[in-house]
């Protein structure tokens, strides 16, 4: 007998009626519009080659980075797709300088959503895994509409209502958590549907990955680099192997299946780290945590950080209990 298969849509109602039987159906309904928007997304990034969107446009982003035709694309689509939802009031995107603001929804709408459209895509051209970041925060309405909408955005990881990623790799993959556990869902491109392929994910608490880019390893702070030598040495008594892909979702997709640990620390270029906190780290955070593993900053929990600007960069320290925990030892002493 073959297993009974789940799609996305129907978990996402089941979780809503077994632990918020009185809710309304608008979050679902949020949510269905961020997978209706990376199933496109995905489309284009399988046909991108011969679609002529490979390659960069002319412009830069607020990062002062290249902006890939991918981008804008997977960007646009999520505009879309959420701005048409009616419960959305503001988005915030890494492209965007500044929030979008649903005009039609902005008194009344009760979320706010943050991503990164198409995280990891200056590898696209090379074919390697990128993906989508996101993150739902609730917004009390505003019934004059003359809030400060910035402040609706700048509210700390712990307030977030769901989070996840897609990883456009050899399959597309939605990983996504709303606050009880973490679910996988694979797309079936026959059907069109995600279908739940990973029920309930954890980190392993021990692994035998570490993930960072070892070519800024002079810059790294000194408790780092005895970290990785101690790593390295066999020093919590196995063996580890060192895997960088440089997308932070194919990465972290790895440390959430395999366990180990992914470190982006602040370097002497970076001293605040490069990863966007709104944007990346706290929804890789809130799934970390979720999914029994940890997420700091180098000083303190990712998820307590209270943002002061929509761009904000943070370093990101990710992974399993084991690995997190000696990390923090050596970091301390530093």
């Amino acid at each position: 007998m073959q297993p009974q298969l789940l799609t996305v849509q129907q978990h996402i109602l089941e979780e809503q009626r077994r632990l918020f039987p009185d809710a309304s159906g608008e979050f679902s309904w949020l949510l269905s519009g961020i997978t209706l928007a990376t199933k496109i997304v995905a489309a284009q990034v399988r046909r991108a080659g011969l679609a002529g969107i490979l390659g960069v446009t002319r412009e830069t982003n607020v990062q002062g980075e290249t902006v890939q035709k991918l981008d804008v694309i997977a960007n646009d689509t999520l505009l879309q797709f959420l701005g048409n939802r009616g419960n959305v009031a503001i988005m915030a995107s890494e492209e965007n300088e500044d929030p979008v603001i649903v005009e039609r929804d902005r008194k009344h709408g009760k979320y706010v959503v943050v991503f990164d459209p198409l995280d990891g895509s200056s590898n696209i051209d090379v074919n390697v895994s990128v993906g989508t970041i996101f993150s739902v925060l609730r917004r009390e309405p505003d019934p004059t509409g003359k809030r400060d909408t910035l402040a609706d955005v700048l509210q700390p990881g712990t307030r977030q209502v769901a989070a996840g990623y897609v990883v456009y790799g050899s399959s597309t993959m939605l990983v996504y958590s709303t606050g009880n556990g973490v679910h996988g869902f694979t797309l079936d491109p026959s059907i069109g549907a995600y279908l739940l392929s990973h029920e309930n994910m954890r980190i392993p608490a021990e692994g035998t990955i570490y993930s960072c880019n070892e070519a800024n390893y002079d810059g790294f702070p000194a408790g780092y680099q005895r970290y990785l030598a101690h790593l390295r040495q066999g020093g919590l008594g196995r063996t580890y192997s060192s895997r960088y892909i440089g997308s932070l979702v194919a990465d972290f997709h790895r440390t959430l299946l395999k366990g180990g640990v992914f470190l982006y620390p602040p370097t002497a270029s970076h001293p605040q780290g490069k990863l966007r906190l709104l944007y990346e780290a706290n929804p890789m955070a809130f799934l970390a945590e979720q999914a029994g593993g940890l997420a700091t900053d180098g000083q303190g929990r990712i998820l307590d950080i209270k943002p002061e600007s929509l761009h904000q960069r943070t370093p990101l320290l990710v992974g399993g209990r084991s690995e997190m925990e000696t990390l923090m030892e050596f970091v301390a002493k530093t």
